[in-house]
């Protein structure tokens, strides 16, 4: 049988208890102890101390390899007007397109076809171009837009390359970096060869 008093006696323990939490000591929380006011201080003042120590050359080296495994893009842009137009004498060629994509696969880059929303109706071959377009596999610019700047800009965020024997004149203040991402290329008798160009001529 419950003796009298316990009532007493277990209200006086959580008077106790609730000075304990008032003090600012450990106290149950809904999912267990939580740290009392120091504890968190003493952690954050931890972590600020880590954050500003000065960093090893370790450190510094590992963090320059990741920056330089980050910056070695394989992505080329091709300039897929330019390419289509540089047969003389001829009609835009979608087999240029072609042609220069397969050597860049073949030395290990990964080609991103950008082209002029006019050159669909210059392209010899009209109904095969209009399906790499649905397909994703040419990427073309907006009517009433210049391609040249997607490619630039492009290049830039996804450090790439760019594929085209245009110089860029017109836009070589706001890209001037573009002289040193180009690949300059020829094309005779379906066999292209590509140049990279790594200071001006």
């Amino acid at each position: 049988m419950p003796h009298p008093h316990d009532d007493d006696r277990q209200q006086r323990d959580r008077q106790h208890d609730l000075r304990k939490h008032d003090e600012g000591g450990d106290h149950p929380g809904p999912r267990g102890p939580v740290p009392a006011r120091a504890a968190v201080a003493a952690a954050e003042d931890r972590a600020r101390a880590h954050a500003s120590a000065p960093r090893t050359e370790a450190q510094d080296s590992a963090a320059g390899d990741d920056t330089a495994a980050a910056d070695d893009s394989h992505i080329a842009l091709v300039d897929g007007s330019n390419v289509a137009h540089s047969s003389e004498g001829e009609k835009a060629r979608l087999r240029n397109i072609e042609l220069v994509c397969d050597k860049l696969i073949e030395e290990g880059l990964q080609p991103i076809v950008v082209t002029d929303a006019a050159l669909r109706h210059q392209i010899d071959e009209t109904e095969e171009y209009e399906r790499l377009i649905e397909n994703g596999k040419i990427k073309q610019a907006p009517a009433g837009t210049d391609a040249d700047y997607f490619i630039l800009a492009f290049a830039r965020e996804l450090d790439a390359a760019i594929v085209s024997n245009d110089r860029f004149r017109d836009r070589a203040s706001a890209f001037p970096e573009a002289r040193d991402r180009a690949i300059r290329y020829m094309i005779v008798n379906d066999e292209v060869v590509l140049e990279r160009r790594t200071r001006r001529r």
